[in-house]
């Protein structure tokens, strides 16, 4: 439910009290209600501009200026009923009161356009090839879609050998397993993160060893890697955040150099490159997750490359139970139902189909971002840093020091005014689950920083100019 503190006014208030109302709910709409929480009409900032040209006091009451011919819905109003109120010509505030049945008002609607920060696009072939997975009765982990999205995503991102997962999260475990790390094991990982790579290190039994991050890319600081190997070191897991690749060839030679394994995390970067080289061509093993907002989707799904056709055949077994290739039901290992579905690989083979369009509206709206809000002295914009190809899963900016302190406040205020924006990753240090990891004494000062000034922006692929425009009108507010 919204917050609806400062959207209802008593009718016995004051114009001026009804103005401060409108300040600080951003929405320029307050619900007019009586002593009994009943809704009595709807006033809005446009209401009272024209009562105060028209020289009525500020300590008017605000029914005599409300609007008692206002639009409204029902509790259990359906999604039709929404779209034909919405659809109507007739001027209307620009969130409308949802009342129950006596007529109170519980919630709101705005009946301006949210902006996504990101969600699918499914106009190419997934009905069609969903039909036939339908029809031909193949819905489970056999069907000939399940191979063929393997065969598109290895052609895009030219990693030889793939195979498709359930999620972006078993494919690390997965990743994990194969390399055989245990509880006897450390795993390097980045402190600032999504938590998933962490948990699949916490669930093989070993135990993860936390490397701050460098300001201007997001990603685990190479520097600070050599001084965290021990040796009980089995593995870096390196991510890819935000669609930045981090610097994998500077990583490599460390886990080159001290004979330990390599994890790319590309969750969030299809579509990146590091040397005009697609991310996940580095390490052993590479992961990537398919979840409903990122690049491509299948709903849930992953995938995983490898190095060498050894690892990928140890993979496979694992995948299904740990069971034979060649004898039908026979167990070669303790292995995991981590299978993808015959049903999600043929959404992902329609979604490969058009990842070349889905990563060029990405850059587009980078550069509508970039243009726009360049002028903001407030602002520290996304980029890209050394011989990268950022594919910018989430536009990501920092606020400076002055507005830091304000961060959760803009959030807030952004997603009231439908602009659906979002905080970073906490740092794994600040989180109860994985302080028992950390040394006594240890700071990560970077994630600290990026953490407390950084938000990201909608990133949808249907996001354009007006959408980019009315954020940075919204913005405008708190320039110098």
């Amino acid at each position: 439910m919204n917050n609806l503190k400062y959207l209802i006014i008593n009718k016995k208030d004051t114009i001026l009290k009804a103005l401060k109302f409108i300040n600080k709910n951003t929405l320029g709409t307050c619900f007019v209600v009586d002593d009994k929480s009943i809704l009595k009409g709807v006033l809005t900032d446009g209401d009272i501009r024209r009562a105060l040209l028209k020289k009525i006091s500020l300590k008017t009451d605000v029914y005599k200026i409300s609007n008692k011919k206002y639009k409204y819905l029902h509790e259990n109003y359906s999604q039709t009923e929404q779209n034909k109120l919405l659809k109507k010509k007739t001027i209307k505030p620009r969130c409308i009161p949802i009342i129950d049945k006596n007529k109170k008002v519980i919630d709101f609607i705005l009946s301006t356009k949210k902006i996504s920060l990101a969600k699918p696009n499914l106009r190419g072939n997934e009905v069609k090839y969903l039909n036939e997975c339908i029809n031909t009765g193949w819905i489970s982990s056999t069907g000939k879609f399940v191979k063929e999205f393997e065969k598109k995503f290895s052609l895009y991102t030219k990693i030889k050998h793939c195979i498709a997962v359930s999620n972006g999260t078993t494919a690390l475990q997965l990743a994990l397993h194969t390399l055989g790390i245990n509880e006897n094991n450390e795993v390097i990982v980045p402190n600032l993160t999504f938590a998933s790579p962490v948990n699949a290190v916490i669930h093989s039994g070993a135990k993860p060893v936390f490397v701050d991050v460098k300001e201007n890319t997001y990603c685990i600081d190479e520097d600070l890697i050599q001084k965290k190997i021990t040796n009980k070191t089995k593995a870096i897991i390196v991510v890819h955040l935000y669609g930045h690749p981090a610097n994998i060839s500077k990583i490599k030679k460390i886990a080159n150099k001290n004979k330990i394994f390599l994890i790319e995390d590309c969750a969030e970067a299809l579509g990146s490159f590091y040397k005009n080289k697609h991310v996940g061509n580095f390490g052993d093993i590479s992961t990537f997750s398919f979840f409903g907002n990122k690049m491509i989707t299948t709903g849930e799904g992953g995938m995983v490359g490898f190095k060498s056709q050894k690892l990928k055949t140890k993979a496979e077994i694992l995948r299904d139970h740990g069971m034979s290739k060649k004898i039908k039901y026979w167990h070669e290992d303790i292995g995991f139902n981590f299978r993808i579905t015959n049903i999600q690989s043929a959404i992902g083979c329609a979604q490969m189909e058009r990842i070349h369009w889905f990563v060029k509206k990405k850059l587009n709206l980078v550069k509508l971002y970039n243009k726009k809000l360049s002028v903001f002295n407030f602002l520290k914009l996304t980029g890209e840093y050394g011989p990268v190809k950022n594919s910018y899963w989430l536009y990501t900016v920092r606020l400076n020091d002055q507005l830091t302190r304000y961060k959760n406040q803009i959030l807030k205020k952004l997603n009231v005014n439908g602009i659906e924006a979002r905080p970073i990753f906490f740092p794994m240090h600040t989180m109860k689950p994985y302080k028992k990891y950390i040394s006594k004494g240890e700071i990560f000062p970077i994630s600290n920083k990026l953490f407390k000034s950084s938000i990201s922006l909608p990133s949808a692929h249907d996001v354009n100019t007006q959408d980019v425009t009315r954020i940075f009108n919204f913005l405008s507010r708190y320039k110098n």
